[in-house]
């Protein structure tokens, strides 16, 4: 028959359509604005409409999504901030679009290279969001950030991230990617015991000898 599609078509966009109201009133105002209303229309048991009201509503952001990079800096105790990345230059090789540009820090007096950036950039509309930088960062001090809430009308002043911009503290990696930070930490404890054993027992070994 023809036409029979187009007619199949309509059904569903009417039952859609009613199924909307029917649930406005069984729901209430619970349905929008709310976070139980944007999960129940994430669900399977969704009736009538299920889009989410950008930008009054917001779905919530998945821990391993990620958009343009950030780099960790730790909070110290006397308020001093450290930050993690060491300019080695591994995240701008491993780039595809090769869109991180790093500037390493000599010491002015011997001119040896220092482990800290001096500059740090990222061009946002040339990265593709791979998330390499970060994969392959050995001090993991750079991470994917979950804000992509970014367009403008100038990409030279706003879209061409430098250091201040990029640097985030450590709890807002904690934050936003809480599994993986909990897996860093454990890692990175694991790593510090053992480099304590190691000292301890060198200590032994050198005090047994001094004693012989």
């Amino acid at each position: 028959m023809y036409g029979k599609g187009i007619l199949e078509g309509l059904l569903v966009t009417l039952k859609h359509f009613f199924g909307t109201f029917i649930d406005d009133i069984r729901k209430g105002r619970k349905r929008y604005m709310t976070d139980e209303g944007v999960e129940y229309r994430r669900s399977k048991d969704v009736k009538g409409i299920f889009t989410v009201q950008y930008p009054e509503e917001r779905l919530p952001t998945p821990e391993n999504f990620r958009f343009v990079p950030f780099l960790v800096y730790d909070e110290k105790e006397d308020g001093t901030n450290e930050i993690r990345c060491t300019s080695c230059g591994i995240c701008a090789k491993v780039c595809p679009p090769q869109c991180i540009w790093i500037e390493q820090t000599t010491n002015p007096k011997t001119g040896r290279p220092v482990p800290e950036p001096v500059k740090f950039f990222i061009d946002i509309d040339i990265c593709m969001n791979c998330g390499f930088c970060a994969d392959f960062c050995p001090f993991d001090s750079i991470k994917m950030d979950h804000y992509y809430e970014m367009a403008s009308f100038d990409r030279t002043k706003t879209n061409i991230l430098d250091l201040t911009k990029l640097s985030k503290p450590a709890s807002y990696h904690a934050e936003i990617h809480p599994i993986h930070f909990a897996r860093e930490e454990e890692i990175r404890r694991v790593k510090e015991q053992k480099r304590e054993e190691r000292r301890l027992a060198k200590e032994q070994r050198l005090n047994k000898f001094k004693s012989e």
